[in-house]
Order: C-alpha cells, then structure tokens, then sequence
C-alpha cells in the first residue's frame, strides 16, 4: 500500500501538495509561511514534498538526502526545460 502512495506522490505532486495543504499540517510544520510552498507548487513542487518530508523528519540535509533534494530538483527542472525544448522544435 505504501509503494501505491509514493508512485501517486511522485506522479502528481501537485495533487499531493494540495492535499497536504488542506487536510494536514505537513507543510505548515516544514514552511513558516506561505509563500514557499506557493513558489514550490508552481515551480518545484516534487523538491518541495522532498523537503517538507526531510524538515518533518528531522533528517539533515546532508549526505544522502542532499543527494535526494538535487535529484528532485534535476527532474522538476527538467520537465519545465523538456516543455520549452518540444515547444521551440515545433514547425
């Protein structure tokens, strides 16, 4: 059951930031605001589930996860950077 939840969060990390936004305290408890979460939902959101769960954890950021929070971001990037490159090859 656990497996089925991580490939819906890393499927649609939108949904999941909407959910954890309304019907938790998961991303108040990692951000003190609004206006990251906001930011990260917009532009990095799987780096932002990564790191609400890394600050909920009481993981440091080093080592390994520090691996984890650049691959996240390497994938967000590269599905904005993919949606530009197709847009500009297009006739």
């Amino acid at each position: 059951m656990s497996c089925l939840f991580l490939i819906l969060f890393l499927a649609f990390p939108r949904i999941t930031l909407l959910l954890l936004f309304f019907f938790s305290n998961y991303l108040q408890r990692a951000y003190h605001g609004l206006i990251l979460p906001l930011l990260g939902f917009l532009f990095l959101p799987l780096t932002t589930l990564a790191y609400a769960w890394m600050a909920n954890g009481g993981l440091p950021i080093a080592g390994v996860n520090l691996v984890i929070l650049i691959i996240t971001v390497v994938i967000d990037l590269g599905g904005l950077g993919g949606g530009e490159y197709h847009r500009r090859t297009r006739v």
